[in-house]
């Protein structure tokens, strides 16, 4: 979006001096119903709540799996060894699962809102 122009001649420019950044003029920029364009309210509005479900999923996710690797050892009288082992790898997991959790929900939102072919909606047309 942003252009490099220079003041004047450029060949008149003195060695080294920088060329000053404008911004682009709506004519040299693509238009904004294609990719790369502003987004709708309705677009941002969907892409809050699909932020919202993803970070309240991951976290109830990496909850069940913190609760099942590290449960026994909080639940059970075991030794040290293994409850030692077992917290340490529910705390290790649970924020692995979370991020995973994450990045899958938005990459699959992203490219559902994306058509295969532009242009059909039906994949049967």
């Amino acid at each position: 979006m942003w252009r490099f122009v220079t003041r004047g001649n450029a060949s008149a420019r003195a060695p080294g001096e920088a060329r000053l950044p404008r911004r682009a003029h709506a004519c040299e920029t693509a238009r904004m119903d294609t990719h790369g364009g502003r987004r709708t309210a309705a677009e941002r509005d969907a892409m809050t709540i699909e932020i919202m479900y993803a970070l309240a999923s991951a976290a109830f996710v990496a909850a069940v799996v913190f609760g099942a690797v590290a449960g026994p050892a909080l639940l059970l009288d075991l030794p040290d060894l293994p409850s030692t082992l077992l917290l340490r790898a529910g705390v290790t997991l649970a924020p692995v699962v979370f991020a995973i959790r994450v990045v899958s929900v938005l990459v699959r939102f992203e490219r559902a809102a994306q058509p295969s072919q532009p242009g059909l909606t039906n994949p049967d047309s």
